[in-house]
């Protein structure tokens, strides 16, 4: 099975209590799943328009060392390639996001949508995915889910905003799951969802709700035994997600069920939990290795 995705690749720089960075690492909703997919084997190809810039450089050299296609990652000079800086308190746990550096005051790069001239080329890997995968939205986006799902691939829709309603609705109707936070949009916005659509509503630590065929299933939320950094806890629900469906050859969203949805939301808790004792939002795989996380995935 083949997983191509789209929306937001960036550098993350987390800070822990100080000017300078800890570290910094490929980040942002899309890259960390695509990512994390193609370290653990799976065939990913992510579609992207960065720039040539250093930034951009290394966003691509760590997807493609990951095991990631990197032949459809856009590189333009008239792009700045994105940065977020987390600005995590050791403290209390809390984290919070800038596209600006806290010591210079610098403004980095921001996100840039594939263009019509980005996903010419990306049509025929559109259409012959398994699953398409969208955290940001624009025309070309829509128009890219659009194909997928004509193609018969699972979409997979995980925005942060609604940047523009006619667009949203579009890709609604075409979408498969979705997949939003109640801190980031109104709970209601599924009710626009096509009728044998899946939605996952997440709530933080009050776990989080699949929606389908009119009943609701709640997940509680993993218990994580230690908590130093929630970022990313929920790109390991997604990760979860994929996987299962991946590990589980479900091809189509006909062939999608409940009872898949549900296990592979569960699987990604138990990411997610262990992931919240490390910084930085794939810390697991940092610290623990791609073997240890296959580990916990057969074991959940």
């Amino acid at each position: 099975m083949h997983v191509v995705g789209t929306g937001l690749v960036a550098l993350d720089r987390i800070h822990v209590g100080m000017d300078d960075p800890l570290f910094e690492e490929l980040g942002g909703s899309c890259g960390n799943v695509l990512i994390s997919l193609a370290m653990l084997g799976r065939s990913v190809t992510p579609v992207l328009r960065l720039g040539t810039d250093s930034v951009g450089e290394r966003l691509e050299r760590e997807l493609r060392l990951a095991g990631a296609d990197t032949s459809l990652v856009s590189r333009r000079t008239d792009v700045r390639s994105p940065v977020i800086v987390e600005l995590l308190d050791p403290e209390s746990s809390h984290h919070s996001f800038s596209f600006v550096c806290p010591a210079s005051a610098e403004r980095f790069g921001r996100y840039q949508s594939i263009t019509f001239d980005d996903l010419e080329p990306a049509r025929s890997a559109v259409s012959d995915c398994s699953v398409f995968y969208a955290d940001r939205l624009s025309d070309t986006i829509c128009i890219a889910m659009e194909a997928a799902a004509a193609g018969g691939a699972i979409v997979h829709f995980e925005p942060s905003a609604i940047p523009d309603a006619e667009l949203f609705a579009r890709a609604l109707s075409v979408a498969h799951i979705f997949k939003y936070s109640v801190d980031r949009l109104p709970d209601d916005v599924a009710d626009r969802l096509r009728p044998d659509a899946f939605s996952i509503v997440t709530s933080g630590r009050s776990g989080l709700d699949v929606r389908h065929d009119g009943r609701v299933y709640h997940c509680e939320a993993s218990n994580a035994d230690v908590v130093r950094d929630t970022c990313g806890a929920g790109d390991m629900v997604t990760l979860g997600l994929l996987e299962t469906i991946i590990q589980g050859a479900v091809h189509g969203p006909r062939s999608l069920s409940i009872s898949t949805v549900l296990a592979g939301v569960r699987t990604g808790q138990k990411l997610a939990a262990a992931n919240c004792a490390f910084i930085g939002a794939r810390g697991l795989f940092r610290e623990c290795g791609v073997e240890h996380v296959r580990r916990l995935l057969a074991f959940a």
